[in-house]
């Protein structure tokens, strides 16, 4: 056996060797997932390569009505979920990331005068920026068709007049004429593209952050905590893997999860959640979705390597302005000891849908245990104490 530093309490607190503590001699290094969501494109590459690789089941084809995501979450089905967040501010509020953003409406009220108008707009996005005589921002012609104030009618929203910033003249009359139709804004993702594209105002006020979510693989484990038929096991890479034959549909990790990860199969009732490719990692192979991202927003390797990258991106994103990045899930000193499987964010976590301060449940076992003795040891004393009253 090698040395190893364990914590004392295995159920919290910093435990530099997960592998080691669980019995393992002399493991490999511990292996984990570094993921910068700064570089994600939401290609979901991962998804797709996640699922072919494990076989894991098609889990409905669905627009969910929230921007473009259309698996939701993690789940017994979903193994990695790429998160697709839309972000927008109000008239007025220009605080970070957008303190340089000029004001005006909303991007959904240039939604919905687009609508309205019936403009197609993929005919009229493909023309932006071309210089044709006809080209002018589907935000200008949106206002002029449905009689919105702050139709500019110069090619660009500058309100220079004539072309005055080198763009297209204005087109001619007619140009903006909306169809006898009228639509109905049904409150789904915008048609346009977020960031690049100005409103009329010269307003970039909306941005998409993405995300592919997994498994965090904690250092300190609830799911595995809490299964009572040992179906959760970690494994010497230091990750965490269910054992489907051995489980038997309790749902105790369920509930244990901080972060809501593991789930049971419907028409199955055994808990299912990412492996982190383990026969993959077994054959010195790359998981699949770190395999199949293309811009490698996913980083496979070993995980002290992966922590001291994810520094040095996150302080070459501070340098460049971007100071809202930060790391997630990567402190072994959190409230899991620090997960195998972590992020840099540009945004609050609680953006993308995870918990600020996640804790494992099991963290206050020994507590609960200490109160429990002492109340027993009150009881015992009391009987004790009544019964000797008795016989004097």
């Amino acid at each position: 056996m090698v040395p190893r530093t364990v914590s004392p309490n295995s159920f919290s607190g910093r435990l530099d060797d997960p592998a080691g503590n669980a019995g393992y001699d002399a493991p490999p290094p511990r292996k984990g997932f570094f993921t910068d969501t700064s570089v994600c494109i939401g290609c979901k590459a991962c998804e797709v390569a996640c699922k072919e690789w494990n076989m894991v089941p098609e889990d409905g084809i669905d627009l969910l009505g929230m921007s473009y995501d259309n698996t939701g979450g993690l789940g017994a089905d979903s193994w990695r979920a790429v998160a697709f967040v839309e972000q927008s501010r109000p008239v007025g509020n220009v605080t970070g990331p957008f303190a340089g953003a000029a004001t005006g409406g909303t991007s959904e009220a240039l939604q919905q005068e687009t609508v309205a108008a019936g403009l197609d707009v993929f005919e009229e996005a493909s023309r932006l920026g071309t210089g044709l005589p006809e080209g002018r921002p589907v935000a200008d012609l949106a206002a002029a068709a449905t009689g919105a104030p702050g139709a500019q009618g110069d090619g660009c929203g500058c309100g220079a007049g004539g072309g005055g910033c080198g763009s297209a003249p204005p087109a001619p009359a007619g140009t903006a004429t909306a169809p006898e139709r009228s639509g109905q804004f049904l409150g789904m993702p915008g048609m346009l593209a977020p960031a690049p594209l100005p409103d009329r105002e010269g307003r970039q006020d909306v941005r998409w952050l993405m995300m592919s979510n997994v498994c965090k693989h904690c250092t300190h484990a609830g799911c595995l905590d809490v299964c009572p038929t040992g179906a959760l096991f970690r494994t010497e890479f230091g990750t965490v893997v269910v054992q489907q034959d051995v489980c038997n549909g309790c749902g105790y990790c369920v509930s244990a999860c901080p972060y809501g990860v593991i789930d049971k199969r419907e028409g199955d009732g055994r808990a299912w959640k990412c492996t982190l490719c383990y026969d993959r990692l077994g054959a010195d192979e790359t998981p699949a979705c770190a395999k199949a991202c293309p811009t490698e927003s996913i980083q496979y390797g070993d995980l002290d390597e992966l922590r001291e990258r994810a520094e040095a991106r996150r302080r070459q994103l501070h340098d460049v302005g971007v100071t809202e990045a930060r790391l997630y899930g990567e402190d072994p000193d959190d409230g899991v000891g620090g997960d195998g499987a972590f992020f840099l964010l540009l945004d609050d976590p609680e953006v993308y849908g995870l918990p600020p301060d996640p804790v494992v449940p099991t963290r206050d076992l020994p507590s609960m245990y200490r109160h429990m003795a002492v109340a027993a040891g009150a009881m015992v004393l009391g009987a004790l104490v009544s019964g000797l009253g008795r016989r004097s």
